[in-house]
């Protein structure tokens, strides 16, 4: 049921995430009158669904896609394809679209049955202990290898497992074609049936209606970080970067604003924050989505590091050797060009997804995020000393986002 239309943009709904607060983002957001204009018109579109709990577009109303959503809904909240016990919201909280290992040591605490402890993310795999998954929230993703990969130990080997965090549902399923930190999944409909069969152990296969469901709700108003994002989803202005208030925010803005001098612009460019721009020097085209940052290299985690043997097109017989403990897009493309890299996130929203960071999880705080880059920006060839003040800065401004 449908609460009465609101004044979106002024009085609002009396819920407590009203669609009014989407003025309050416009305000800040330095549109022109006419982006403003439109983000206002899209905004007043919106109503509140007792019924979903959520908000919805008049038009959803009309176009009769409501009982999509609700049933989307309830696929995402409550099947377990007579599977373990989880169902999509056991790993993707509906505040921060993940969880975390705070969330997840106090369900521990609660009930060391629940579904999200189960021995296929344990520490061994076979459930004798779930010390890794309460303190990084890592769970175990298996990975086949490329025909010209193979393990140095073991060559018959066809796949392993690696320890990756749980990607966030917050702006990716509306906004985000790579689904995937290694960006193996071409759709939200193969990311969710990848999720169910590697990690819910299904003994009742989703179907493609089905599938389609949880995709449906999946870009539904609760599924965004802000209004901004929202807006631009349904064909409003793309996200601007706010100016920052404090002298700590207006200095490290700077190091977000495209410009050779914005190195974190470099591969936090365009609408989402989330691709190299025009001035990154590396070896990828403007608009690439996957890097690597030195996050399986510096291996702050000390995960388990497999030695793996690339064929080499100029020497069949010697294959290139790398050590590595994800070497991220590079088992999907088979192409060492891709060692280690993984899909550049999008910086909108990174204060309501919260930490832990990286593919890894292996940076907590954005203070620790900060601290990594701190490290990267000192290799060559940058071989740049960011100063405590640079750090708090950049710290700063990344909670603006």
């Amino acid at each position: 049921m449908m609460v009465a239309a609101c004044a979106v943009l002024s009085s609002g709904c009396d819920e407590s995430e009203a669609p009014s607060a989407a003025l309050a983002e416009l305000a800040d957001a330095d549109l022109t009158d006419e982006e403003f204009a439109i983000a206002e018109a899209i905004a007043q579109e919106m109503v509140y669904d007792e019924d979903l709990g959520d908000f919805v577009a008049i038009s959803d109303y009309d176009k009769g896609i409501l009982s999509d959503y609700l049933q989307g809904r309830d696929l995402f909240m409550e099947e377990t394809f007579d599977g373990n016990g989880r169902t999509c919201v056991t790993c993707h909280s509906r505040t921060t679209g993940k969880i975390t290992p705070s969330e997840i040591e106090t369900l521990w605490g609660e009930d060391p049955s629940a579904p999200i402890f189960r021995s296929i993310d344990s520490d061994d795999g076979v459930g004798s202990s779930y010390e890794r998954l309460r303190e990084h929230g890592t769970v175990r993703v298996g990975i086949t290898l490329p025909d010209n990969v193979s393990l140095v130990d073991d060559p018959a080997q066809q796949s392993i497992v690696v320890l990756r965090g749980i990607p966030t549902t917050l702006d990716t399923p509306a906004l985000d074609p790579v689904l995937m930190y290694d960006g193996r999944q071409p759709d939200l409909e193969s990311q969710a049936n990848g999720a169910i069969h590697d990690h819910a152990q299904p003994n009742q296969e989703p179907t493609s209606e089905e599938l389609g469901l949880i995709a449906s709700f999946q870009r539904t108003f609760s599924f965004f970080s802000s209004w901004r994002t929202f807006i631009y989803a349904k064909g409003g202005p793309a996200p601007k970067l706010p100016k920052g208030k404090s002298e700590a925010e207006k200095r490290g803005r700077k190091w977000f604003v495209p410009s050779p001098e914005g190195l974190c612009s470099h591969c936090h460019g365009g609408p989402m924050l989330n691709e190299t721009n025009e001035f990154f020097l590396g070896p990828v085209p403007q608009g690439s989505r996957f890097l690597s940052v030195a996050v399986s290299e510096f291996n702050r985690l000390d995960n388990p590091v497999y030695s793996f043997a690339f064929d080499n097109p100029e020497d069949p017989e010697n294959p290139i050797i790398v050590d590595s403990p994800d070497p991220g897009r590079a088992l999907i493309t088979g192409d060492i060009a891709d060692l280690n890299a993984f899909k550049i996130p999008s910086l909108w929203g990174l204060n309501e997804r919260g930490g832990p960071f990286f593919h890894d999880h292996s940076a907590k705080t954005l203070e620790e995020v900060t601290d990594h880059y701190a490290d990267y920006f000192a290799l060559p060839p940058a071989n740049l000393v960011l100063s405590e003040q640079d750090k708090e800065d950049i710290t700063a401004y990344m909670k603006l986002l």
